[in-house]
């Protein structure tokens, strides 16, 4: 197989042309046109320190259905018990800096390098990239983020400084992708975690149609906000 290498056109090979455990591509960069052609490509940026760019279409692909959204009994009564508060896109840099922070087990280092921070700040500014924030007692106790195209959310990373915030953040994600009628959650690694929430490995190519589908949609594009009320206490 070949891995082939970007230059300075936004532009990707076919996704059917990566290695079997997804490498498709090196080099490019992170400007948001070549992230929001690779997002909506099946493909996205993971790498470590001292590496050069690295783009990824991993096959087969986890997806979670937001209306198939499977909330533990355990969660439902954290959420019942109002432990915490929830806010979207009012603390982005904060969220993507504690996820670059964050230990991960058996990885050394962090793949949200400095230059990724940046970029994924930039699509913020710009309104792809949304965060949910979880609250406790005004300090910022958990997050997750990522990236928002048509009724596609390509999740990207989540933190928790006190247990369950960021499982409680992730099912107020879903409620309210839930209520404006997204199709799709990528979750791009395959985790015994997620696969609890009901997401569920399609192959590369069922993906490429139903994200097509997706980013036909109308966008929600700029700063995101919670509905007032949310059934993120109620089981699906």
């Amino acid at each position: 197989m070949t891995i082939y290498r970007l230059f300075e056109e936004p532009i990707f090979p076919d996704p059917e042309e990566a290695e079997s455990d997804g490498l498709l591509a090196v080099g490019g960069d992170l400007s948001p046109q070549r992230l929001l052609t690779a997002y909506a490509n099946t493909i996205f940026p993971w790498y470590g320190e001292d590496s050069p760019i690295l783009w990824w279409s991993t096959n087969p692909r986890l997806l979670l259905y937001p209306d198939r959204f499977h909330l533990p009994r355990s969660l439902r009564q954290v959420l019942n018990r109002g432990v915490f508060t929830f806010s979207m896109d009012t603390a982005f840099e904060a969220v993507i800096r504690a996820c670059a922070a964050s230990p991960r087990p058996e990885q050394r280092g962090t793949w949200i390098v400095p230059e990724m921070v940046d970029a994924y700040i930039r699509l913020h500014e710009l309104g792809y990239a949304h965060s949910v924030e979880a609250w406790r007692d005004g300090e910022l106790a958990g997050g997750v983020y990522g990236v928002s195209i048509g009724s596609a959310f390509f999740g990207e990373s989540m933190f928790h400084t006190v247990p369950d915030a960021s499982k409680a953040a992730f099912a107020t994600l879903v409620a309210q992708l839930v209520r404006w009628d997204f199709t799709l959650i990528d979750c791009q690694q395959t985790t015994p975690h997620l696969q609890r929430f009901g997401a569920v490995e399609v192959q590369r190519f069922r993906f490429r149609a139903l994200l097509r589908e997706a980013i036909s949609h109308p966008g929600r594009e700029g700063r995101w906000t919670l509905d007032p009320v949310l059934p993120a206490s109620r089981d699906r």
